[in-house]
């Protein structure tokens, strides 16, 4: 995730407002930056009411476990996450709250759908709404990959619906059985920040209000990342403005109030980076958006729960007032579930923070698949056989890595550019692409072959975001800029996910001792093997996604004459099939030097 400008103002106050935590929490005998310890001496108190909010964030349609053997599916080497053993988790958690005579209320915060597995991603994303809804989920903000087929689509999430879209043509098939349309969430998306352009109409409700059987209310406000426009399509936010999490949240503490609401919990699509990712049950050294959002946010807040960053963290922060707040994320692909025992005193009806604990709880697989989620899976799988199945090609390599060199370059990274700029659907009026440019950040996973042959379904894992491919023209001082822009402002070195452009089609060379500005090395850009020019303009390709101006790169946004070809994956997936078999290609052209 490249840090905005805003978020950099964060990130300089954050040493400040740690070092203030950390001397709050020795004063109050709280874990730093933490809140295992507290949980071990926390007891809930007859005047009190315990409710169970149960947290998941991030979990991006991955129905089925992932590989354990990969960061996705495992949590410090346990194995992790799955639908089937979400499901049963959770119901476990519930009975066990509800024998202790609390209530319960799921919740999550954003990224539920998009940069989702074949799985559901051949299916609109259809199949994981209505495993979440099996599972209890009531209440979600909106996260910014919502958005990745465009707002009018996630209002379909929500209301229910099929889309025409030919009955699997595409790869991609909306209701596919047609005695059971989609019928839409049972849990409600919320969207605070999200407003229809000129208007004080937001794209979902701002918050909810639940009430317990005692009567007892908790408020939540559910949020989505403000930075969400320069990191979507543009066409799936257009008409949309994102505002300020922290001025947005605030305006609605009042609201809250006088409806009787004491108790405030923010669902927020947005989050930070502990120093060790491994300490996902505890804070250490968080840094990142969430430190000063959390700042920011008006005390009468009593819990964050996050997300985007795809970090597990269980913290105790301070808000402003200098009191504990927690703050918490459940990592990803639904490996964790957070905890939370909100105790209520019952005379004020405000939370009581020092009683108030969280536990971040490992989704681990030793337990009964929930039998109704198994089926939905096992229907889905079905469903979508022939299309992952089908074997588009072959590779002269067990895998194709993402994983980058000294200069940045990946193998993968140079397959998927060569298929950009190979696709004949981006060529318009007699003109072709010579140079192509895709976005890392794009590439979720290496490509990977069963004996050497290359599945649908394993060419869609690495592309899963069913972007289109846009030709335009840039001039060379364009083009220049739009290098320069891979080593600065919100993707400079300092960002926590710096990588730079995949490329084919054009070579150079980048300084890392240079000045940001200056680091590519004068004279070394080179189109189809000659100098660049300055004046000269050039045919190039990329995805819609870097088009409009995202990840940082606002040089796109001044080409011009641009074109709209088909989709990424299907460029990949036809490059695959005429290259069979494939061999992976030299990383050399991009280098480092001075």
């Amino acid at each position: 995730m490249a840090l905005t400008g805003r978020d950099k103002t964060r990130l300089r106050g954050r040493r400040a407002v740690g070092l203030l935590a950390a001397g709050m929490a020795a004063v109050l005998g709280l874990a730093t930056g933490g809140t295992v310890t507290q949980a071990a001496t926390a007891k809930p108190k007859p005047t009190h009411t315990q409710i169970q909010l149960l947290a998941l964030n991030d979990f991006h349609g991955n129905l089925a476990p992932n590989s354990p053997t990969s960061s996705s599916g495992n949590v410090n080497g346990t194995p992790a996450g799955g639908a089937e053993f979400l499901a049963t988790h959770l119901k476990q958690m519930r009975a066990a709250a509800a024998a202790k005579g609390q209530q319960s209320v799921t919740v999550a915060a954003g990224d539920l759908i998009g940069a989702s597995p074949l799985l559901s991603a051949a299916f609109h994303d259809e199949p994981t709404v209505e495993a979440l809804s099996g599972m209890g989920l009531e209440i979600a903000s909106v996260g910014n990959h919502e958005f990745d087929e465009g707002w009018h689509e996630l209002l379909r999430m929500q209301t229910g619906g099929c889309l025409p879209d030919g009955d699997g043509q595409n790869n991609q098939n909306s209701c596919p059985d047609p005695a059971k349309p989609f019928t839409g969430a049972k849990f409600k998306y919320l969207s605070a920040n999200v407003f229809f352009e000129n208007t004080q109409e937001t794209l979902f409700a701002p918050y909810k209000i639940k009430t317990f059987e005692d009567g007892r209310k908790v408020g939540f406000i559910g949020m989505t990342l403000e930075d969400t426009p320069n990191i979507v399509t543009k066409s799936g936010v257009e008409g949309l403005t994102f505002t300020d999490e922290i001025a947005t949240a605030n305006k609605l503490v009042p609201i809250l109030k006088k409806k009787g609401v004491e108790s405030i919990v923010v669902l927020l699509h947005e989050g930070g980076f502990p120093a060790d990712p491994r300490a996902y049950n505890s804070c250490p050294g968080i840094s990142g958006p969430i430190v000063d959002i959390n700042a920011g946010l008006s005390p009468e807040i009593d819990a964050i729960i996050s997300g985007h960053t795809h970090q597990g963290y269980n913290c105790t922060l301070l808000d402003s007032d200098k009191q504990p707040r927690l703050v918490t994320s459940a990592s990803s692909f639904g490996k964790l579930v957070t905890e939370v025992r909100l105790s209520i005193d019952n005379t004020t009806g405000d939370v009581d923070r020092a009683n108030t604990i969280a536990n971040n709880q490992i989704v681990t697989q030793d337990v009964p698949k929930d039998a109704k989620t198994s089926a939905l899976i096992t229907k889905y799988q079905t469903l979508v056989a022939p299309i992952a199945n089908k074997v588009i090609g072959h590779i002269t390599t067990p895998s194709v890595s993402r994983t980058a060199d000294e200069s940045l370059e990946s193998p993968l990274g140079n397959l998927i550019a060569d298929a950009q700029l190979a696709d004949p659907s981006v060529v318009t009026d007699g003109k072709t692409p010579v140079v192509a440019f895709m976005n890392p950040g794009g590439i979720r996973a290496d490509l990977a072959s069963n004996a050497g042959a290359v599945t649908y379904g394993q060419a869609f894992t690495v592309q899963p975001f069913n972007n289109f491919l846009v030709s335009m023209d840039m001039t060379g001082t364009q083009i220049k800029a739009l290098l320069e822009q891979q080593f600065s402002g919100v993707n400079g070195p300092e960002a926590p996910k710096f990588k730079v452009l995949q490329v084919a089609g054009i070579t150079y060379t980048w300084n890392p001792a240079a000045a940001a500005g200056s680091k590519v090395v004068a004279g070394s850009i080179k189109i189809a093997g000659q100098p660049l020019v300055d004046a000269t303009s050039y045919r190039i390709v990329t995805n819609n996604f870097l088009s409009d101006g995202g990840d940082g790169f606002p040089a796109f946004t001044t080409a011009t004459n641009k074109f709209f070809g088909g989709l990424d994956i299907d460029a990949f997936a036809n490059y695959l099939t005429a290259h069979d078999p494939y061999t992976p290609v030299a990383t050399d052209r991009i280098s480092t030097g001075s």
